[in-house]
C-alpha cells in the first residue's frame, strides 16, 4: 500500500467543512475591510524566498523544498506568501496605477520541518498584504482585523504580542549592542547561531533551540534603541489598540524569523497549543517591495496558521459530516431508474439526497439509510409503481405517508424544505 509522505496529511470528508467554515469567515471578514483575493503559484523561482526571506534564515537554509528545471534553475516550492505577493504586485504594475493595494490568499506552503502536532511540511494560510500605506493606523487595522477573526470563531486564550523592531536607520545600533552581548555567549550557543551571530544576530533571538532561549534571556531590548520616528509609530500603534480594545502583550523579545520586517511586529499566541502557540503573525516590510525589484513601497501583513487553528477549533475530533435529507430505496429496475432520476432532480434542487444503485434487498436498504442517519426514505417497488403512489418515512417519527409519482419531486422538496 503506497502511503502518505512524511509530514503531509489527508483532511478528510468531516474535517474539512470547519476548515471550509473558517475560510469563509475570512473571506466575508476580509472583503468588508476592503481586501481582494489574489491566488498565486505554488512554485516560485528560488531567488524570490532567498532574496525576500534573507540567505541566513533557517526556511532559506533549511527548510525550502528547491528543484532545479530542466535548465538548471532553482524553483521553490513556496515556504511563506508574502514574498509572491510582493513578486504579483510589482510584476502587474499596481505601483503604477495606485501604490494602495489590499490582498489575500488562501492556500498552501510547504517547509522540509521536523514533522510534530500543529506542523506539517505542507500546511495552510490565510494571508493579508496592505501595500503603500505608511501610517500606524494600517498595523492597528490589520491587528484589529484578526481580533475580530478569532472573536467571530469563538477561539479561546488569544493575546496578541506586539513588538517593534526598528528601522534601518536605528537598527545597526541594537545590532552592535546585540552582537557585543551574543559574543560572550557563544559557548552556550547552538551551531547555527555562532555562525549567524555576527552576520544576522536577531536569529539568535528567535532560535528555538532552548540552550540558545536561556543563553539570550537579559539580551538588549530593540525597545531601548528605537529612533524618535520609530517610537513615535510604536506608541501610535499601541494607543490605536487601546482605542479600539484590541487585547495584547507588548513582547520585546519578539522579533519574528524572517529577514524582510521592519517596525511593527506581531503574534496572535494561545496557551492551548503547547510550544507551538503562535497561530497567527506577521508584521510590517516596508523594504521588501524595492529589495524584490519595485519602488520603494511601505507594507505590512500578517499570516493564520489553518492547521493550528483547525487542531484549536477541535476538527479532528469531530466530525462535521451532515447527513442527507433523503434516502431512496428501490426495488427492481423499473424502480431503480425512475428513483435515480427523482435523485438527480433532488440534487439539483439543492436536496441532499442518496439511494442504493446495486439493486440491494430492502431491509439492507433501510440499514444503508441508518448508516447515513437520513432524516427521511423514499420507497419505490413495484406495488408503489402499480399503485402509483410511493412511500415517504419520516425516520426519527417512524411515521409514514404515501405520495403520487406524478410531480412526487415538487411535493417531498417541498416537505424537506418546511422541516
Amino acid at each position: 500500500m503506497i502511503k502518505l509522505i512524511r509530514g503531509f496529511r489527508d483532511i478528510l470528508p468531516g474535517q474539512v467543512e470547519l476548515w471550509q467554515d473558517i475560510e469563509s469567515k475570512a473571506r466575508v471578514l476580509l472583503e468588508n475591510f476592503g481586501f481582494r483575493e489574489i491566488r498565486l503559484p505554488i512554485m516560485e523561482n528560488t531567488e524570490l524566498f532567498s532574496r525576500g526571506i534573507g540567505a541566513d534564515t533557517d526556511i532559506v537554509e533549511k527548510e525550502m523544498y528547491t528543484f532545479p528545471d530542466s535548465k538548471g534553475r532553482g524553483q521553490t516550492l513556496r515556504p511563506e506568501a508574502t514574498a509572491s505577493v510582493v513578486r504579483s504586485y510589482i510584476e502587474h504594475g499596481y505601483a503604477g496605477s495606485d501604490p494602495v493595494q489590499k490582498f489575500y490568499t488562501i492556500g498552501p506552503m510547504f517547509r522540509h520541518e521536523r514533522p510534530q502536532k500543529g506542523r506539517y511540511r505542507q500546511f495552510y494560510q490565510i494571508n493579508a498584504e496592505m501595500f503603500g500605506v505608511a501610517s500606524p493606523l494600517a498595523d492597528v487595522q490589520i491587528m484589529y482585523m484578526l481580533h475580530l477573526f478569532f472573536t467571530g470563531l469563538d477561539v479561546p486564550d488569544v493575546v496578541t504580542h506586539v513588538n517593534s523592531l526598528g528601522c534601518p536607520e536605528c537598527r545597526p545600533k541594537f545590532r552592535e549592542a546585540l552582537i557585543s552581548f551574543v559574543s560572550d555567549k557563544m559557548d552556550r550557543l547552538c551551531s547555527d547561531c555562532q555562525r549567524r551571530a555576527d552576520a544576522n544576530p536577531l536569529r539568535v533571538i528567535d532560535c528555538k533551540v532552548p540552550g540558545c532561549k536561556e543563553a539570550v534571556q537579559g539580551a538588549p531590548s530593540i525597545q531601548d534603541h528605537l529612533c524618535p520616528d520609530c517610537k513615535e509609530h510604536f506608541e501610535a500603534v499601541i494607543k490605536g489598540l487601546d482605542d479600539l480594545n484590541v487585547p495584547y502583550e507588548i513582547d520585546p523579545r519578539l522579533v519574528r524569523g524572517l529577514d524582510y520586517y521592519t517596525r511593527t511586529t506581531f503574534e496572535v499566541q494561545t496557551t492551548l497549543l503547547g510550544a507551538q502557540n503562535a497561530v497567527a503573525g506577521g508584521g510590517r516590510y516596508d523594504g521588501l517591495v524595492k529589495i524584490l525589484g519595485g519602488k520603494e513601497t511601505p507594507a505590512i501583513g500578517f499570516a493564520v496558521g489553518f492547521d493550528r487553528l483547525a487542531a484549536l477549533l477541535g476538527a479532528e475530533e469531530k466530525d462535521f459530516t451532515v447527513p442527507p435529507a433523503l434516502f431512496i430505496a428501490a426495488l427492481g429496475d423499473e424502480a431503480r431508474k425512475i428513483a435515480f432520476g427523482w435523485l438527480c432532480d433532488f440534487n439539483a434542487r439543492g436536496v441532499r439526497a442518496e439511494m442504493d444503485y446495486e439493486g440491494k434487498s430492502l431491509k439492507s436498504q433501510m440499514k444503508q439509510a441508518n448508516r447515513f442517519n437520513a432524516g427521511r426514505v423514499l420507497i419505490l417497488g413495484e406495488n408503489e409503481l402499480q399503485n402509483g403512489m410511493a412511500v415517504l418515512r419520516n425516520m426519527d417519527t417512524k411515521e409514514q405517508e404515501e405520495v403520487a409519482l406524478d410531480g412526487l419531486t415538487d411535493r417531498v422538496a417541498a416537505l424537506i424544505n418546511q422541516g
